[in-house]
């Protein structure tokens, strides 16, 4: 099945960031809430999932539940964005503005990914 460019698009920025968790574990470690257990595990799971899901993009059969799947992805992931507030260690050096601006762009997100429902 033929679908727009973009949506291969956000499927190759899913299988990308996807395999930035095996590439550097240690950016994505590092911004994990210490509340959570097994940050490495977690990261490498979260990183299988991206990876599955943003091939998933691209095929008829798992297209559809693969966008539910990065829509429920991406609200875990603001788990994250949250913890980054809460204080400068959990920034990681990131400025205010840009952690504050990621949360609205996460919704962004699961909207661009839900508009593909219909096609």
């Amino acid at each position: 099945m033929n679908y727009p460019w973009h949506l291969y698009l956000m499927a190759l920025i899913y299988i990308i960031a996807g395999i930035m968790h095996f590439v550097k574990p240690k950016m994505y470690t590092r911004i994990m809430p210490r509340y959570l257990s097994n940050h490495k595990l977690l990261v490498y799971i979260s990183g299988i999932a991206e990876i599955l899901l943003g091939i998933g993009l691209c095929f008829q059969a798992t297209k559809n539940p693969s966008i539910y799947g990065i829509i429920a992805m991406l609200f875990v992931f603001l788990l994250v964005h949250f913890y980054m507030l809460s204080g400068e260690k959990a920034s990681a050096g990131i400025p205010k503005w840009i952690l504050i601006l990621r949360i609205p762009m996460q919704f962004g997100l699961m909207y661009w990914a839900w508009w593909y429902l219909s096609i």
